[in-house]
């Protein structure tokens, strides 16, 4: 073969060489990063799609009527028949909007992450110091950010167990009141002062709620040593029960006032107690109510109430009602 053929040959073989390799980095290689860029936003449309169909309730139809989303429908099948509450749909939709949110939001940065490295795997890029420098930065950062990690997951874990919501009354130990908004981060409460506290939900340890399925009113009755026990628990009883028959409370009432009878002894007084099953929010309101009427059914029926010091008070002594609490 003599030379002017090998160097035909060597020039044919660097021209094919070099057509495969444009070909390879101006139609197939961008046509392929194309294909994986469609496909995730697709992949994203169809799933954030799919999480607002679980989490948003639609608009309504021609009968006026709106389907029930399935995360809706599910945290309220939860809720019991008898303590359903129609302001409960508005905080069932905040929590659901909010699962929904995080649920898109990881979706998306899942995505956005397989669309980059594979784009970068077809340019031929190799991905593996890329893969090692994010352990190292997501470690740095989890170190440095381990508050805001916390606080997120912390109120990740709220919504999704439902602990509190807004409108309900919480004690979180540092603050009391009621919840004015929960958001994945911070929770603000708003307590009887008017005083509007943040707290971050990495820092919270303990949630009392005192909104939840129902609640208790308690009342204590202060009576002196010298009546007829009978009579003063009798008169009481009937007086919290006329409360719990009236119209215009008896939406807010789950069940019948009970005398527990002496709940204390003291050098003073002897102490009564009264318990009534209420909705959630309403057992401070109530228990103003009883009180007063408790006391108007002492004054009519001749029921000494205590005095203390051996100085006489008259039944306009003030009915105690145990601790105090927020909303009382």
């Amino acid at each position: 073969m003599t030379a002017q053929t090998l160097s035909t040959l060597a020039s044919s073989t660097s021209a094919f060489e070099w057509t495969e390799t444009n070909s390879l980095w101006l139609i197939e290689n961008p046509i392929r990063i194309v294909t994986y860029i469609a496909a995730g936003l697709i992949g994203r449309w169809t799933l954030h799609r799919a999480i607002d169909r679980a989490t948003r309730r639609p608009p309504p139809g021609a009968d006026g009527r709106r389907a029930q989303p399935a995360l809706l429908k599910h945290l309220r099948d939860r809720t019991p028949k008898s303590l359903r509450d129609p302001k409960a749909v508005e905080r069932r939709q905040q929590r659901a909007e909010t699962i929904g949110s995080v649920l898109k939001s990881s979706v998306s940065i899942l995505i956005l992450v397989w669309v980059s490295l594979t784009c970068l795997s077809v340019l031929e890029v190799n991905i593996a110091p890329f893969v090692a420098s994010a352990g190292l930065v997501g470690l740095a950062i989890g170190f440095g950010a381990q508050n805001l990690v916390k606080d997120f997951v912390s109120g990740v874990f709220m919504l999704l167990e439902d602990q509190y919501g807004v409108g309900d009354v919480v004690d979180l130990g540092e603050a009391i009141g009621e919840v004015e908004s929960v958001g994945l981060r911070v929770t603000t409460i708003r307590d009887i002062d008017g005083t509007l506290w943040y707290v971050r939900n990495g820092e919270i340890t303990r949630v009392g709620n005192m909104s939840q399925d129902y609640a208790v009113a308690r009342i204590e009755i202060p009576v002196a040593h010298n009546v007829d026990l009978e009579r003063a628990q009798e008169v009481a009883l009937e007086a919290a029960q006329q409360v719990a028959a009236d119209d215009s409370v008896a939406g807010d009432v789950l069940g019948s006032p009970e005398m527990l009878g002496v709940q204390d002894v003291s050098a003073d007084m002897v102490t009564l107690r009264i318990l009534l099953k209420t909705r959630p929010n309403a057992q401070w309101s109530l228990q103003r109510r009883i009180r007063k009427e408790i006391l108007a059914a002492y004054e009519a029926n001749n029921i000494r109430l205590p005095y203390p010091s051996g100085r006489e008070f008259g039944p306009s002594t003030m009915i105690g009602g145990g601790a105090q609490t927020i909303g009382e």
